[in-house]
């Protein structure tokens, strides 16, 4: 039985699409729903937390989580992917070897950051590795969807994912390329001379009209964007 967006606890943002903020680190999950589909983008911070999501998703899908995509691998986004079972999961090339390697430095960084260690421990000793991988520009058909448009970049890290929905208004999942809630993290992991250009190419995907998700934060506009994106070229000296 499916409930409305709002019942749920999440935000519609189009016809077939919305997202949820969590709380503890204000993640943002995304969820794009199709006839025969449904999308989810990113899956919290724990087995727990995922748990959650998969159930809010089906009741609002009226169907399992088919795809998962996976905007970049930090655990406050990927340490509960491993409830997801049977999606098809996604992320940017090249993450595949930090997820290969990653889920003692993800179970670390869960803990430094606050959560359970024996939560931490759980997840990382479960963690999903991507079953495709993004890395030119790439179309996702969704059974009885939309056509999402997926982009492979970096900036926040060296492998970020950025999906478009298209629609009226068009949605664009930005990952922690762009936030809201605080000034844009910019770890060991980060590529700081390509983010201002991804965040140009993320514009030029979705438009002056669009709505853009952040990794962190309230729903923003375009106008957020290019002002983020030219903040960070003066923070980081990029022209």
């Amino acid at each position: 039985m499916t409930v409305t967006w709002e019942e749920a606890g999440w935000e519609r943002l189009a016809p077939g699409v919305g997202r949820c903020r969590l709380p503890g680190w204000d993640c943002t999950v995304g969820l794009v729903v199709g006839d025969g589909s449904a999308l989810m983008i990113d899956a919290g911070s724990s087995l727990a937390e995922g748990a959650r999501l998969r159930t809010q998703a089906q009741a609002l899908a009226g169907r399992r989580v088919t795809h998962l995509a996976l905007t970049h691998a930090h655990f406050d986004h990927v340490l509960g992917a491993a409830v997801f079972a049977g999606a098809t999961v996604l992320a940017a090339g090249g993450a595949g070897e930090v997820f290969e390697r990653g889920g003692e430095e993800l179970r670390a960084d869960a803990v430094r950051n606050g959560l359970d260690p024996r939560a931490a421990e759980n997840a990382a000793d479960v963690l999903v590795r991507p079953g495709h991988f993004v890395w030119g520009p790439t179309v996702l058909e969704l059974d009885g969807g939309p056509d999402v448009r997926l982009l492979a970049t970096r900036g926040h890290t060296a492998h970020d994912l950025v999906l478009v929905v298209p629609g009226d208004p068009a949605v664009v999942f930005c990952g922690d390329l762009v936030e809201e809630s605080g000034e844009p993290q910019a770890g060991p992991d980060a590529v700081p001379s390509h983010w201002p250009a991804a965040l140009d190419r993320l514009l030029g995907l979705g438009g002056e009209d669009a709505l853009y998700v952040p990794g962190h934060g309230a729903v923003v506009d375009a106008g957020f964007v290019r002002a983020q994106r030219d903040a960070l070229a003066t923070r980081f000296g990029v022209s």
